[in-house]
């Protein structure tokens, strides 16, 4: 089964993350891959042929925390409080805008998830990043795939993040959990992904990322 060989592909045993072998994965897909950087980036229109990507895009940048618990990897995602101005409720990871201070997108990704959720970076190791996702909202998002280091300590900001919970990488990795649904917005029907985790609906640009991360671990 494809999602067990990647898992194990991860593994040296039982609970035990191989992050040497995780971050050669990423080393070497860079390396394969000479037109990375001019490859057009995917997101919310790939699966609507008639939706055109913002013409202006802001840039920003998310990091995916892989948290390795010793007997489970885990992805830890947060709720957005309700009356923010963009995707407002929604499941998504720890991120947001580049700022001009930022020097590369993993610096606007560590810093906006030490000012959301309080995760100190002394936590993280950076292993690389996906392809850009474009949402229909106009961002252009870099998503960052980092380990993070148990014990840690978490802080969120109640004015942007409602709650921090962890799902299992297992669930995340079995395509059969990346169901594709619809919805009807501003007269068009929308297509999109979503995964359920107990009370939590996983969609749109978080489920998307999630789908890239599945599909990079499974290139040849």
């Amino acid at each position: 089964m494809e999602q067990r060989r990647i898992l194990s592909d991860w593994h040296d045993g039982p609970g035990r993350l191989n992050r040497r072998r995780l971050a050669a994965r990423f080393v070497d897909a860079v390396q394969a891959d000479t037109n990375v950087s001019s490859r057009p980036a995917g997101g919310d229109h790939d699966l609507n042929p008639g939706l055109r990507p913002p013409q202006t895009l802001i840039p920003a940048a998310v990091l995916i925390p892989i948290v390795d618990r010793g007997g489970e990897l885990s992805v830890l995602l947060t709720r957005r409080t309700e009356h923010l101005a963009n995707h407002a409720g929604q499941i998504s990871f720890p991120g947001g805008h580049v700022e001009p201070g930022d020097n590369t997108p993993e610096d606007a990704a560590l810093r906006e998830t030490e000012e959301e959720i309080g995760l100190d970076r002394r936590h993280v190791t950076l292993l690389g990043r996906l392809d850009d996702y474009v949402t229909r909202t106009g961002f252009k998002v870099t998503p960052v795939v980092s380990t993070v280091d148990p014990p840690f300590d978490l802080n969120p900001d109640p004015g942007e993040v409602e709650s921090v919970f962890e799902v299992p990488l297992t669930f995340l990795l079995d395509p059969a959990n990346h169901q594709r649904t619809s919805r009807m917005f501003k007269g068009h029907r929308r297509y999109y992904y979503t995964m359920t985790w107990g009370q939590h609906e996983i969609w749109g640009a978080t489920a998307g990322m999630l789908v890239n991360l599945y599909q990079f671990l499974a290139r040849p």
